[in-house]
């Protein structure tokens, strides 16, 4: 089954990518979620209006990538979550929540679905996540979580 990616799947492409997947793949993971829409003929220009959207927010450059890992890397994120006795937030730290802390720490604007969080961070402490920068570069986040 031939589908056009339209979000970023590990280890399969990212949005704009035309890619070839196993029809129950494709038919009952990729298209429900809407990770991907099926390919024809007319859905290039559908496929050139992702790449350009992609291209507009992504880091160009392996040299802009290192320069914004540098960024990242010398910022420590403080992020203020409510939390009961014992340090354990109600509910859990998102990726949307660490890329608004960054950028109101000074740092540089994140996309959310380039950070990546091993296991979800559910008590107050220090924490670090990743985020991919580049394919090729992958800087930490070092977050200091208080509560409220």
């Amino acid at each position: 089954m031939k589908l056009i990616l339209t979000h970023e799947v590990d280890g399969l492409g990212s949005p704009g990518d035309v890619v070839e997947v196993k029809n129950g793949y494709g038919r009952n993971y990729l298209l429900p979620r809407g990770f991907a829409i099926p390919w024809t003929r007319g859905g290039q220009k559908q496929i050139d209006l992702i790449q350009r959207a992609r291209r507009s927010r992504d880091i160009r450059t392996l040299e802009e990538a290192r320069q914004v890992e540098g960024q990242i890397n010398a910022l420590t994120v403080r992020l203020k979550q409510r939390a009961g006795e014992g340090g354990r937030l109600f509910g859990s730290v998102t990726p949307a929540d660490i890329a608004e802390a960054v950028k109101s720490s000074g740092g540089p604007d994140l996309d959310k679905r380039r950070i990546e969080i091993k296991s979800a961070i559910k008590s107050v402490g220090d924490h670090r996540v990743q985020v991919r920068l580049h394919p090729e570069v992958t800087a930490t986040i070092k977050l200091d979580i208080s509560a409220v």
